[in-house]
């Protein structure tokens, strides 16, 4: 009788190549961080906060529908010289989700309860896209709480009906269906390269749109995108004139043209102001870039 012989071989998984793998974690994980709640006006908020709190102080925030790890590739090099505190905004990321629309002033309210809950009497402001336009409304209506602005992908001046259609229905149909695929497409519109799509910002999001608070309150995160809503909370042109903290507004080059022409004409309007070049990059451009965008931003804040 003859001998069989049977080999098995394990099934093989995708292939990873290690050396190129990139992870958010690759830039917080030697970093002394704390991540935390708190309660800033009647809201349970999520943030992360380092640097030593004798430093000067900086807030950073993100765009709609973001979190604070919008930031993990800035917070180490800031923080050798700030006391950096990332939130995520009222009705974003694993922030709460009351149930009433968030405007500029709910959002407001919320940032400075947040610097009086970390002792802050004024800060450095970074902010984002729906974050610009927090950070500049909150300079126009409390001058003496904002010590210098940093302006990327700003939103607040004007508003397209095309855009806010494209917002809306967006993320809309992310939070309707929280697939990867929806997902990334939404990362398709916020950073150019593809290779900074990281899977970490993707799974992340992924989460924060599974979630039930965030389908149930996603009309409230988006009441920005209706003409009329939007029209109430712009800064017009004449506030952004009053506005005297020094500013740095950075113009994303291959971002959506409505924020790219709102970059430059807030820098144009705002009396001291500065405009950074970055080329190569679309609505996230302290992520894309952060080799760039660090040194300028650190540079701009100490000077």
């Amino acid at each position: 009788m003859s001998e069989t012989t049977i080999v098995t071989t394990a099934a093989a998984g995708p292939t990873v190549n290690t050396d190129d793998y990139r992870s958010i974690w690759g830039y917080l994980r030697e970093l002394d961080f704390r991540q935390g709640f708190i309660e800033a006006a009647g809201v349970r908020t999520r943030f992360a906060e380092v640097g030593s709190p004798d430093k000067p102080h900086a807030i950073l925030l993100h765009g709609t529908g973001g979190h604070w790890e919008t930031f993990v590739p800035n917070l180490g090099a800031l923080s050798e010289h700030f006391h950096c505190v990332a939130i995520d905004m009222v009705g974003n990321g694993f922030s709460e989700k009351p149930d009433y629309d968030y405007e500029i002033a709910v959002y407001v309210q919320q940032i400075l309860a947040v610097m009086d809950h970390f002792g802050m009497d004024r800060a450095h402001f970074i902010g984002m896209s729906l974050g610009a336009w927090v950070s500049a409304a909150t300079a126009v209506q409390h001058p003496a709480r904002v010590s210098k602005l940093i302006l990327m992908s700003p939103a607040g001046l004007i508003a397209t009906a095309s855009n806010m259609a494209r917002i809306r229905a967006e993320r809309t149909a992310a939070v309707n269906n929280p697939s990867w695929e929806s997902i990334h497409k939404v990362f398709e519109h916020l950073i150019a390269d593809e290779e900074n799509r990281l899977p970490d910002l993707v799974a992340l999001r992924q989460a924060i749109y599974r979630r039930a608070d965030t389908r149930e309150s996603i009309d409230h995160l988006l009441i920005l995108q209706d003409a009329e809503a939007r029209d109430r909370n712009l800064i017009p042109e004449e506030q952004w004139a009053t506005i005297t903290a020094p500013t740095m507004v950075v113009a994303s080059g291959k971002d959506h043209g409505e924020y790219q022409s709102t970059a430059r004409t807030v820098a144009q309007v705002i009396p001291n102001s500065e405009v950074f070049e970055m080329a190569d990059v679309r609505h996230w451009p302290h992520f894309e870039d952060p080799e760039s965008f660090n040194p300028a931003a650190v540079a701009f804040l100490t000077k």
